[in-house]
């Protein structure tokens, strides 16, 4: 198991970005794909048409998204912390993702910079 820390900068207030993360409308418009997301703890969601599946364990609007991300039958529970901050340029966002299974780790990581917060990145700086 490995863990995965980053840091990115995201060109928008702490508040939009939190809602482009939780809300499955805005996360379709970023991400270009259908999400299922819900701000409840203890609901599941789906994002990338289901190639990421999990479950929302905590939220603290505008500043934190804690979700456990599935995979198989991991007896680890993997966890991913998101927290934003905010800054000169817009959002300084803390990426934490633990306990991620060793054979999918590169894929996680590109993952998580190209696809995920790349796009999101993309979808702010479009209107600059």
């Amino acid at each position: 198991m490995k863990d995965f820390k980053k840091y990115f900068s995201i060109p928008a207030p702490p508040d939009d970005v939190y809602l482009a993360l939780t809300n499955a409308n805005t996360i379709h418009l970023w991400s270009g794909e259908e999400a299922v997301m819900s701000t409840e703890p203890e609901s599941e969601f789906s994002l990338w048409d289901g190639s990421i599946v999990g479950k929302n364990l905590e939220f603290d609007p505008g500043k934190k998204i804690v979700q456990q991300w599935y995979f198989g039958e991991q007896q680890e529970s993997s966890i991913v912390t998101i927290k934003l901050h905010e800054d000169n340029d817009g959002t300084s966002v803390e990426l934490r993702h633990t306990n991620i299974p060793d054979q999918d780790y590169n894929d996680i990581v590109e993952g998580w910079t190209n696809a995920y917060f790349g796009s999101l990145l993309e979808f702010y700086s479009e209107g600059e």
